[in-house]
């Protein structure tokens, strides 16, 4: 390598500089922040805001839980579903299944379904849809 180890050095810690330097020049934005008196939750956010309340410390965390099977428990019934999954898969294959005694499944289906009704008579509709134009009445006349 040709550069010279102590130039890198002092570029590296010239930006360093700089960067501290604007580092410090940046305040928190939201520390002397005010609420709109106009906005509609200005009297929400005054009731809720407490400046004096304690932060919360790790010691307010839960414990970790005992009745909680181990992640490599949870591979192993992932493993068991893909197996149980490539099983159903293998066993409704193409080739696993054929149809046969198509007439008595369906001379047992339309047993089950029950008498076979006839056609309705032409004259019988007929008759009601003569009985529902004499019931029609037309809408009125839009008003002008």
């Amino acid at each position: 390598m040709n550069a010279r180890p102590g130039l890198a050095a002092a570029k590296l810690l010239a930006s360093l500089c700089v960067c501290g330097l604007a580092g410090a020049c940046i305040t928190a934005p939201f520390h002397d922040a005010k609420v709109d008196p106009r906005s509609p939750i200005a009297a929400e956010v005054a009731r809720t805001v407490r400046p004096d309340a304690p932060f919360p410390t790790f010691v307010n965390f839960p414990k970790k839980p005992t009745d909680v099977r181990p992640h490599r428990q949870y591979g192993y019934a992932a493993a068991q579903v893909e197996l149980d999954a490539a099983a159903i898969v293998a066993g409704t294959a193409d080739s696993t299944w054929t149809l046969s005694d198509t007439e008595a499944f369906a001379m047992q289906a339309r047993a089950d379904a029950g008498p076979e009704l006839p056609p309705p008579d032409p004259a019988d509709t007929a008759a009601f849809a003569k009985d529902q134009r004499a019931r029609a009445t037309p809408p009125p006349p839009p008003k002008r």
